[in-house]
């Protein structure tokens, strides 16, 4: 059948908490501690009650050890290696140790590597292969049957009982499949002491500071038992500066006006002496002022726990910084100094002034590709006017803030490997880059040049960037669903008195591009559906319409950043066609191969008699209809369509098999009535000829090594492409082609686009199209320079369209 188919009670600032400190990804963690990564990875909005550590999950007692009250963490660590081998790691009483290889066996690995996320393990090494290790040997003689569900079940002398040295550190290789449906990736802590800095956050004084988002100036503050503290500014600098900005999701630091704090100081001391009726408090906490006071003035002293900070300014997490604490029999620790003052500079992204936000200047040649979150995404670079990838080679925190500052984020978050954000196509532009971390560029940093053997696409390296907090997700919700990730989308708005409530979004016109927006509003990732009805769905009190005409590009923080009526006008307002959302934390992203397009290319006079069934799905052009069937031919423009799945999720059909189309004359089903668009076009864009490939046949033609495929069309088979396969549709069956009947001899630009309706969710749209230079002469084609639509650089694209020329490329 394949041949015949077709087409935070104070006044809390921002706060970072250290459970959301940078750390390395690269190799998975247990879902809980995703989980509370994600919830204390936000920062939270002035209006909330202060933060709480998080809670811990009590798995009980174990055959190696003491009831533990935290789940086990595992890492691969150590050099040379990939993403997917290494030294194990386990962190047990907060501390990180290593596993001796006596006894050691694939069993052993093969539980570490499922621990992780992988399928299996294909290997083991002993004898400290990727290094030794440093601290604890937490663990010797391991035995398991292999089906535990972590090692912490198996048999072994217990927990730090050994008799090795880190000469014998066991490490694995685990087979670089993931599990599916395991979204936790190995997160690898930043090797800090957790117990010195416990959260951050920037709390600001001037009074309309706190009402604008996101914060940029104020005392940098510490979490202290059930308050906040204060660090002294003796000895601070803007390095200091630098990380705690980097931390909160800045690129850049400002010098502070000092003076002015310093008044403020004197102030707030005047209002807390015994003759103003001032009281005193170990833990500072935060209380407005009369509403004539410019300031919050403070009416408690000052707690300062941490006495000086000396950081190089290259760190990721304040915690990582050199710090002394101040003694707790200290009567003044901070004497003739003030608390630490910060000012930070945001990107363009999040800048209110617009004046500013042009002076600001982000990188031109490097860019963000495939996250679900603004400030997350693999990493690509530009060079000689084409994008590229950055090969995980030595990919780590350092050189992941390097490229998130550029951007106009902060430091990093996370570094991440084995392109966990999906595979870039093409080039791979760098490889083991090693930067320090004050570096302006990427391209600044020392890397190796790329040879084919060196790297593969599964390699591509990715980031995650602070971000800073906006409070975006204050103003939206969704209701109904089953699920978190899932229900009608609930808007706050204001009424004339400025009374706030929530209310629905019309319905009409709403797509997947508005959905992406609201999923990532809520922090809740990709969209897989935007709903134009919901009344399958649980009924709230809102029943409301507030907004209608949204209209998204599809790169929004907000769905009020988009484009939507002044006033309400919704044809269908009742409340069980409102807007709604399926949110996704992965979807697929489809890919042409643009080299195979170019490659397979010719010009076919095809005969009427057999082309009937092509007339009946429409695959021809409208002249053909006044053809003198059977007689003639049509002349068509054909060539081979290579549709890769570089995603995270597979790519399936809206549609259920319920609801495929039978199409009798070339005896199969229809998933999609588009699949994709294929037009010629002129120098001015205008359609000189058109095609479409109707999807019925959408499955797995080949995969990377490694990859099983899932989906084929035998058999009324389930239709789709897995991540990491490809689906081909050869250039010999019908409607893979454009019909140039009554195209005249000339330059052209051929465009092929997939997934044209946006019908299927993807994590990237921009890269749904292809284009080629085209010159036809009546008798032969020539295509070149074919490229997928975000390849190029601005500057190339443009010469581009403006030179649709010819050179000596051969005809297939």
């Amino acid at each position: 059948m394949r041949g015949f188919r077709s087409g935070s009670s104070d006044s809390a600032g921002t706060v970072i908490t250290s459970s959301s400190k940078a750390t390395t990804m690269g190799k998975p963690r247990h879902r809980q501690q995703l989980v509370l990564t994600l919830l204390f990875g936000l920062w939270f909005p002035c209006c909330l009650t202060q933060t709480t550590p998080p809670s811990r999950t009590n798995l009980g007692p174990t055959p190696s050890s003491s009831p533990q009250t935290e789940r086990l963490k595992v890492r691969l660590a150590g050099y040379p290696r990939k993403h997917n081998e290494g030294r194990i790691e386990l962190f047990y009483k907060g501390e990180w140790g290593t596993i001796c290889d006596d006894d050691f066996s694939t069993a052993n690995a093969n539980v570490l590597c499922r621990q992780m996320g992988f399928v299996s393990a294909t290997g083991w090494t002993h004898s400290a292969k990727y290094g030794k290790g440093q601290g604890k040997i937490w663990l010797d003689n391991v035995l398991c049957n292999g089906g535990e569900k972590s090692i912490e079940f198996c048999k072994s002398r217990g927990w730090g009982n050994s008799d090795c040295t880190h000469d014998e550190d066991a490490g694995v290789v685990c087979k670089d499949e993931r599990i599916p449906g395991f979204v936790d990736s190995n997160v690898i802590d930043t090797q800090v002491d957790e117990s010195k800095v416990e959260e951050v956050r920037l709390r600001p004084v001037v009074v309309t500071a706190k009402k604008k988002l996101p914060i940029t100036e104020g005392v940098v503050e510490v979490k202290h038992k059930d308050g906040w503290a204060q660090i002294c500014d003796l000895g601070w600098t803007i390095k200091n500066t630098r990380v705690v900005c980097g931390m909160l999701g800045f690129p850049h630091e400002r010098k502070v006006n000092k003076n002015f704090y310093k008044l403020k100081k004197q102030a707030a001391e005047k209002v807390s002496s015994p003759k103003a009726g001032g009281r005193k408090s170990s833990i500072a906490k935060d209380k407005p002022s009369s509403p004539g006071k410019r300031l919050y003035l403070e009416r408690q002293k000052n707690f300062f726990l941490i006495h000086s900070v000396g950081c190089t300014g290259t760190e990721v997490h304040l915690a990582a910084c050199p710090m002394e604490f101040s003694k707790p029999n200290a009567t003044w620790p901070c004497t003739g100094g003030m608390p630490a003052v910060v000012n930070c500079m945001p990107g363009p992204l999040f800048t209110q002034n617009s004046s500013l936000k042009k002076k600001i200047k982000v990188s031109s040649n490097v860019r963000l590709k495939g996250g679900a979150r603004m400030g997350e995404g693999r990493v690509e670079v530009l060079k000689d006017s084409e994008w590229g990838t950055v090969c995980d080679d030595r990919w780590n925190l350092q050189s992941a803030s390097v490229v998130c500052r550029e951007l106009g984020f902060g430091s990093a978050k996370e570094a991440l490997t084995g392109a966990r954000m999906g595979q870039g196509m093409g080039p791979i532009h760098m490889n083991e880059v090693k930067c320090l971390g004050n570096e302006k560029s990427v391209w600044s940093c020392p890397f190796k040049n790329i040879t084919a053997e060196d790297c593969k696409h599964v390699e591509d390296a990715a980031v995650r960037c602070n971000t800073p907090y906006m409070g975006l997700e204050n103003s939206i919700r969704i209701t109904g669903g089953r699920t978190r990730h899932e229900g009608r989308v609930e808007v706050l708005s204001s009424d004339s008195n400025g009374t706030e409530t929530w209310g629905l979004i019309c319905g009409e016109n709403w797509t997947t591009k508005e959905a992406m927006v609201a999923c990532r509003q809520l922090g809740l990732g990709y969209a897989n559906q935007g709903l134009q009805e919901t009344w399958y769905w649980d009924s709230s009190n809102v029943t409301e319409m507030v907004m209608s005409g949204v209209k998204c590009t599809g790169n929004e923080m907000a769905l009020s950043q988009c484009q939507h009526h002044k006033t309400v006008n919704c044809q269908r307002a009742a409340a069980k066609f409102a807007a709604g959302v399926i949110c996704s934390e992965t979807a697929s992203d489809l890919v042409l191969n643009a080299s195979l397009v170019q490659q397979t290319v010719y010009i076919e006079d095809r005969p009427l008699h057999m082309l009937y069934c092509a007339a009946e799905e429409n695959c021809l052009s409208k002249s053909a209809a006044k053809a003198n069937w059977p007689y003639g031919h049509r002349r068509l423009l054909r060539f081979s369509s290579e549709i890769h799945n570089i995603g995270r999720a597979d790519f399936k059909p809206k549609a259920g098999r319920h609801s495929w189309v039978w199409h009798a004359c070339h005896g199969h089903y229809h998933s999609m009535d588009i699949f994709t668009h294929y037009d010629l076009l002129n120098a001015n864009g205008t359609k000189v000829a058109e095609g479409h490939k109707a999807s019925f046949c959408l499955e797995d033609t080949d995969c990377q090594e490694g990859v099983s495929k899932r989906y084929e069309c035998a058999n009324f088979g389930d239709q789709g492409i897995t991540v990491g396969c490809w689906d081909l549709y050869r250039h010999d069956i019908d409607c893979q082609w454009i019909d140039i009947t009554d195209v005249k001899p000339g330059n052209y630009i051929l465009q092929v686009v997939i997934n044209p309706n946006n019908e299927v969710a993807e994590s990237d749209f921009t890269n749904n199209a292809m284009k080629c230079n085209c010159k036809y002469d009546g008798h032969r084609i020539w295509l070149h320079n074919c490229h997928i639509g975000d390849a190029l650089s601005e500057e190339a694209e443009r010469r581009f369209e403006k030179y649709p020329g010819q050179l000596n490329n051969k005809i297939s």
